[in-house]
């Protein structure tokens, strides 16, 4: 992508990154806890990023309004309605990948 200029750049990531969260809120069936196992990110982290890269700019964005933007309505709507329990099972395979990051970090 290193031929296109920038503005053209931006707006393919800018229309990939919505792309993306389209994508999540089809499959509201995919847990936070199974992306943070398979991916070492969920929803919640990417409202982080984008709090980040409001704050990098100047920009006012708050963490609340950024999840709503990111869940397609209030986090705690989303969460009533399609966030599950997570099983044991899922909080050992999180507590392993959290393990595994944490040993890369110290190698």
């Amino acid at each position: 992508m290193q031929h296109l200029d920038d503005a053209t750049r931006t707006e393919l990531e800018a229309a990939a990154f919505r792309r993306l969260l389209k994508h999540l809120d089809e499959h509201k069936e995919v847990q936070n806890i199974d992306l943070m196992i398979l991916a070492d990110f969920c929803r919640n982290c990417l409202s982080k990023w984008l709090v980040s890269a409001a704050d990098q700019r100047g920009a006012d964005l708050d963490y609340e309004t950024a999840r709503e933007y990111v869940y397609g309505m209030p986090y705690d709507e989303w969460k009533a309605n399609y966030q599950q329990k997570a099983t044991p099972e899922q909080m050992a395979a999180l507590e392993a990948q959290q393990a595994r990051k944490g040993e890369q970090k110290g190698s």
